[in-house]
């Protein structure tokens, strides 16, 4: 599957990729605030992008202009999201690199992917979350109609015996309709 908005194409992730998102993942401020450990080399980027970035539904974030990854957006159905939702519901998981932070791009992707989850999977609900301090990631869900649901303490992250705060957001398929 691939999707387009205005400015990115999302599509799945290649190991060719591995130089572009080591790039961006090498970065310390963007994977550990979002609860993921700093990409070492190339080859650990294409390692994540063979055993983590394959899933399904998850989706390189690529400048149309470039042509290059600049990010990842991902939506987990089911048993496949952290929160444990039911079949009929998803969780969006996003990240993108330092250069593009404030352009809008995240927020143009989550537009997408809740329209892909709300049209073409038939989701009821779509869940997103962030961790304590990630003022950013917030910001891009009020953007986008979450609203507050909860928040969880001591949460396991991606980062060895690291826990976190998480506050969780989310949207019915009757709240999105209405905001479109």
């Amino acid at each position: 599957m691939i999707l387009h908005t205005d400015r990115l194409i999302l599509r799945s992730w290649e190991e060719k990729d591995a130089e572009d998102l080591y790039k961006y993942a090498s970065h310390p401020e963007v994977g550990p605030i979002a609860g993921w450990p700093v990409h070492t080399s190339v080859e650990n980027s294409r390692e994540v992008i063979r055993d983590v970035l394959s899933a399904p539904d998850t989706y390189a974030m690529v400048l149309k202009e470039t042509g290059h990854p600049v990010g990842s957006i991902g939506l987990m159905v089911g048993e496949a999201s952290n929160l444990r939702v039911p079949d009929n519901e998803g969780e969006i998981g996003y990240w993108i690199g330092v250069p593009y932070w404030g352009q809008g791009l995240v927020p143009e992707a989550v537009r997408e992917i809740m329209r892909y989850g709300f049209e073409d999977k038939q989701l009821d609900k779509i869940w997103c979350g962030y961790f304590e301090g990630n003022t950013k990631s917030k910001r891009v869900q009020e953007k986008c109609g979450f609203h507050f649901h909860h928040t969880a303490d001591n949460v396991p992250c991606a980062i060895e015996g690291v826990f976190r705060t998480e506050h969780v957001n989310c949207i019915s398929k009757e709240e999105w309709n209405f905001q479109n």
